[in-house]
Formats: structure tokens, sequence, C-alpha cells
């Protein structure tokens, strides 16, 4: 009897000793471990019910599945990392926080580079769950346009009759409506949505924006979520013609996102944050501290 308690001790020692091995002391570690299992997550899974519809050829999914499959994701993602990184599992999101102060530019590039690298991962991940789907679905070749394409399941291109112009605007104006909504998510002065919810809300989101938004170029809003996926069909095999197709329309979802998150988020920040009323709790400080005053010097 003794002996095995001796055991169990040990047991639990060498256990203990494992954990405390592996665990992870810096914030700023575990933060970008979270985005980079957030960003990875989120690829795997939104364009995973973009490969349903597109290597079935619309009879396990279409738009409907996708637009709700990515819009899951995206909440999924965000249950499992907001409460260590916040889950942003997005640079335009991390650099509209950076922009007003909700967090500081030291941690930007570490989440950044975890988002990419979580996206680009998540792709290779996604092309191995669907490699032979993806080999007979074209007589084994990788195309970026024409019926039988499926770089589209990666990244986003933009439909035929689109200019850059349009191009552009469209993807400032989706990324602005989402980071007007992300702050307004997390504003304690106005109807924040109850702890716990906030991945059920964004995840809604995200699918209104889709469905609404969607046509142009399949409204990506996320820098991390298009390049990485982008960069590994060009080294997979669908060949550089991902970077020119739609007239070099790669960057303007890289680029597109930045600038709407910063208007998104000046916009909710000057338009609806500092209007809010003060706390009654505070107007009646202030009032008893009047009181005081008047009475000191009467």
């Amino acid at each position: 009897m003794i002996r095995g308690c001796k055991i169990q001790d040990m047991d639990r020692k060498v256990e203990k000793t494992f954990k405390e091995k592996i665990i992870l002391k810096s914030s700023l570690a575990k933060e970008t471990v979270a985005e980079f299992l957030g960003t990875f997550m989120m690829v795997v899974l939104g364009c995973g019910s973009v490969a349903q519809a597109v290597l079935s050829r619309g009879t396990a999914g279409g738009t409907i599945t996708a637009n709700v499959g990515f819009a899951l994701a995206v909440g999924m993602a965000v249950y499992v990392t907001g409460g260590i990184s916040g889950g942003h599992i997005n640079p335009a999101v991390s650099f509209a926080m950076c922009l007003y102060g909700r967090m500081n530019w030291f941690r930007f590039p570490f989440y950044v580079g975890a988002q990419f690298l979580g996206a680009f991962l998540g792709a290779a991940t996604l092309f191995g769950i669907y490699y032979d789907a993806l080999q007979s679905f074209a007589d084994g070749k990788l195309l970026v346009t024409g019926e039988n394409a499926t770089a589209q399941i990666f990244a986003t291109y933009p439909i035929k009759y689109l200019t850059l112009p349009n191009e552009f605007a469209d993807q400032v104006l989706s990324s602005t409506f989402l980071l007007v909504v992300v702050f307004a998510i997390f504003d304690d002065k106005n109807w924040r949505v109850p702890r716990g919810l906030e991945p059920i809300v964004i995840g809604l989101l995200i699918l209104v924006l889709s469905s609404s938004l969607g046509l142009n170029s399949g409204c990506a809003m996320n820098p991390a979520r298009d390049l990485g996926p982008r960069i590994f069909t060009a080294l997979a095999g669908w060949g550089l013609e991902v970077f020119t197709a739609g007239s070099h329309f790669w960057w303007i979802p890289v680029v597109g996102p930045f600038l709407g998150g910063a208007l998104g988020g000046f916009i909710y920040i000057y338009g609806i944050e500092i209007h809010h009323a003060q706390p009654e709790s505070d107007e009646k400080t202030e009032q008893v501290e009047e009181k005081h005053e008047l009475s000191v010097i009467m």
C-alpha cells in the first residue's frame, strides 16, 4: 500500500514537471500561439467549406454553406483564442486595436506573424486533406481561372466585370463595417454582448457581411486569410498566376482591410463612443463635490 502511494506520488511529480516544462511563461508567447492556432482553424474550416462546395461541383454545398461555414469557422476560432489573445485572427483587427490604443504596438508584429503563418499552414493542411479530390477534379491540373478553377478555394478572386477601384472600395467598405461592429461589441458603455457570447455575434457579423458584400470578390476582409493561402497556392502548383489574375488583384485584400479597419475604428470612436453619457454615479459624485465646495466657501 505504501509502495503504491509512493509510485503515485512519483507519477504526479513527473506529470507536474512535464507540465512545468511545456507551459508558456510569457503572456506574449501565449497570445502569439493563440493567434496562430485561431487563424489556422479559421482557414482549415472556413476554406474547407468552400472546398467542399467547389470540389463537389455544388452537390455537397454552395454559396450558402460556404458563407455559413466560414462564419462559424471564425466564431469557433474566436471561442478558442478569445480568452488568451482577444481572438483577432486578422491583421486588420490587430492594426485597428493598436492604432486606437487597445493594444501595444510592440505586440503587433508577433500577432501578424502568427496570423500569416497560421493561414499559410492552414491552407497547406487543407490541401493535404483534399489532395486526391484536387487531383481528380480537373485531371490533375491546378487552375486559377475557368470552370475548373480551384484557386478560389484558398484565396479570393474578383468577378470578371469588376474594376480595380470598385474592388478596392469593396474591401475598404466591408472591413469598415467589420471594425465598427467589433468595436461596438466590446464597448462597455454600449449594449455590450454578454461575456462568452462575443464569438457568436462575430460569426453572425461575418455571415451578414459575406451574404451582403461578398458578390464582387468574396469579401476577404483579412490580409492573412487571403495572402497566406495565396502564397501557398503559388508554391503548391497553381503558380504565379494567383498574383496576376484579376489585373493583379492580390494586393487589394491586403491593403484594403487595413484602411477599412482604421476607418471603422475612427467612425465608431468619434461617431458613437465619445458621445456616451457619463455614468449616473459620476454625476452624483460631481454634485456632492460641488455642494461641499459651496459649504466651505460660505
